[in-house]
């Protein structure tokens, strides 16, 4: 402060909150030394100067050493007064004990050192308390603005913590919670009584004027969600959720971050129950390369991988916004880690191999592909090209190279292909295999899986879209379903096969039940709050070239063992010709230099016999075959 300056000097918050609590210690001491000698009528009181010094000293050290002041009085909570507990019984006993080393406790009753540790709790807690409700209080009253009215669904443990945040925020006022929970009914969580089920919520809604529900269920299941949105709407008001549990785990969402309910928590499978141990012990210290790393798979790819201790990670990206925009995310978020973002195309020999060698790659993670069915399906040269072609290149430069495993991310649309998509990657599996008897010291590891919500392409996105523009929103065909599961899931499955899998296995995944196409499209339309065919028009395109009516999970032709994971299956490869294979191959690669796409087609037809490109528009094939894990027909 400048000389000049009159104004008074003040404490600092923190040297006010330690006097006050040295004061406290005063005063109790001096309470229990006046509570026993009235009690007792044992005469006059006394109360020596070095007595208190000591016990000042005492407890002044006490609530330091215990952390006492590293809380704050606005927050203060049950584990503030444990801690004060803890730190006035701790006190009590080295005061007891410096006095009768330094006093011989002269004076003092030992009934004193019974009294003053409940004083002293009292007398420090109760500031603490009355001051945090004093400004819970004052936020509410002196609001510039009106509350929103709330109802929390859900008085668990995700409840208690969201209501007690709700508490400290001016803009929300809590009237109640509901809970399925029997015991609950009638109990108050935070002074917020809960005041029914779930399957009473339009009517509590109604009575106590809500104005916003906010769901705190974040361990329920997706067939659990769908139920509680269901509920949501049916009270027309907005509403809210905290995030899944693994998305708070996996560090993509904060804890109390309330949003807007979204397709994949309606969606979302139950996860599969991975083996994190193994797969963080495959990962670790390792140099680690993605192909397409940019891309919807390859970008969560790179952002578990980064958090498994890999030694380096290199990501392959043809696209410059793409490889520009994840690394500058990794980089923040991971700022040890050696990240080699290269711009290129994972068919070109040259760049493949000058990314092997810089990489020292020993885990190859083969996420580049064209995906888009009916955009491909007049593209064969393109589809050949991105997703056989550059396959081989980079498989033969990653066992070539030394690379320990090399997982191929494949799709569901392998089986009995009706697109040059399906076809295109169906060969690159192929290719694999006959590289894993090219390369006995590589792994090649394939994984299969359907739909990836919200992925670049996908359905998800579209719909978004169209509902945003006020639609109307395009379904192909009224019966037309999929299976889907979410990116992050995908890549734990990658993940998990890169370690478990061996040199030619073929992974598949169980994905539970079907999702209509037009059913999705109704959830999201309510979602964004409007009403299907009233307020955004659902209409039927047909179904495009390449696309099927029902989508296969598991080839009849394939023997399907399971594995360690109980949605997890092991497909048996078909033999292939390694001699047919490679002469095809080398056509190819005559017809994609010349943009012969007839003899493109050709080839298709000769590496996967009865294969009709034109066969999706009659709606696709519909094949029963026994599931690998049970008897029933699918």
């Amino acid at each position: 402060m400048r000389l000049s300056d009159s104004r008074p000097v003040l404490l600092s918050p923190r040297a006010a909150v330690v006097v006050h609590d040295l004061g406290m210690v005063a005063l109790a001491w001096w309470l229990a030394k006046l509570l026993r000698y009235q009690l007792a009528h044992a005469g006059s009181m006394h109360l020596g100067l070095s007595e208190l010094v000591v016990v000042l000293a005492v407890q002044g050290v006490v609530f330091a050493w215990t952390g006492l002041y590293r809380g704050l009085w606005r927050f203060a909570s049950v584990p503030d007064l444990w801690n004060l507990a803890r730190a006035s019984v701790l006190g009590t006993a080295l005061v007891g004990v410096a006095l009768f080393l330094f006093e011989r406790l002269a004076g003092v009753p030992r009934s004193v050192l019974l009294l003053y540790p409940l004083l002293l709790m009292f007398l420090l807690g109760t500031p603490r308390l009355l001051y945090r409700y004093w400004k819970d209080s004052r936020l509410e009253l002196f609001s510039q603005r009106p509350s929103t009215r709330v109802v929390v669904l859900g008085a668990g443990r995700a409840g208690d913590a969201l209501l007690r945040d709700l508490r400290r925020d001016p803009r929300y006022r809590v009237v109640g919670c509901v809970d399925d929970a029997p015991q609950l009914r009638g109990a108050r969580v935070q002074g917020v009584p809960v005041l029914g089920g779930l399957d009473e919520l339009a009517a509590i809604a109604r009575a106590s004027s809500a104005q916003m529900l906010l769901i705190a269920i974040p361990s329920a299941s997706a067939a659990q969600m769908r139920r509680i949105v269901a509920l949501c709407e049916r009270t027309g008001l907005p509403f809210r959720t905290l995030p899944r549990l693994d998305d708070v785990v996996s560090g993509r969402a904060q804890r109390n971050e309330l949003k807007p309910v979204s397709i994949e928590d309606l969606l979302g499978r139950e996860a599969i129950d991975l083996d994190w141990e193994n797969v963080r012990a495959g990962f670790a210290g390792r140099h680690v390369l993605i192909s397409g790393g940019g891309g919807s798979i390859g970008s969560e790819l790179c952002r578990q991988v980064a958090r498994l201790g890999v030694a380096s990670l290199t990501l392959l990206e043809s696209s410059e916004y793409n490889v520009y925009r994840i690394a500058r995310e990794l980089e923040a978020a991971f700022p040890d880690l050696l990240l080699r973002p290269l711009l290129g195309d994972c068919g070109d020999p040259a760049t493949v191999r000058h990314a092997l060698a810089l990489s020292h790659a020993q885990v190859v993670l083969h996420a580049a592909a064209y995906k888009h069915v009916p955009l491909l399906q007049a593209q064969t040269r393109q589809a050949f090209r991105n997703n056989v072609l550059a396959t081989q290149t980079l498989a033969h430069a990653a066992g070539a190279a030394g690379a320990g495993t090399f997982v191929l991310v494949s799709t569901d649309k392998v089986v009995n292909p009706t697109s040059v998509m399906g076809a295109s990657k169906r060969i690159a599996e192929m290719v694999c295999l006959a590289a894993a008897g090219r390369f006995p010291g590589t792994a090649f590891v394939t994984v299969r899986f359907g739909n990836v919500l919200d992925s670049a392409g996908s359905v998800v996105p579209l719909f978004r879209e169209q509902i945003e523009r006020g639609g109307p929103v395009t379904v192909t065909h009224p019966e037309v379903t999929r299976y889907f599961m979410t990116i992050p899931e995908a890549c734990q499955l990658i993940l998990q096969a890169a370690v478990q899998g061996s040199s030619g296995d073929i992974f598949a995944l169980d994905m539970g039940e079907p999702i209509r196409i037009h059913e999705l499209a109704e959830q999201m339309i309510r979602l964004s709050g409007k009403v299907p065919g009233r307020d955004v028009a659902i209409v039927y395109t047909g179904l495009r070239p390449g696309e099927k009516l029902f989508e296969e999970l598991f080839d009849p032709r394939e023997n399907y063992a399971p594995t360690s994971h109980p949605k997890l299956f092991l497909a048996a490869p078909r033999a292939i010709s390694q001699e047919l294979l490679e002469a095809q191959l080398a056509r190819a690669r005559q017809a994609v230099t010349a943009f012969d796409e007839a003899m493109l087609e050709g080839i298709l037809r000769t590496l996967l016999p009865g294969f009709r490109p034109d066969f999706g528009a009659e709606g696709g094939a519909v094949l029963s075959f026994t599931r690998p894990d049970s008897g029933e027909m699918a």
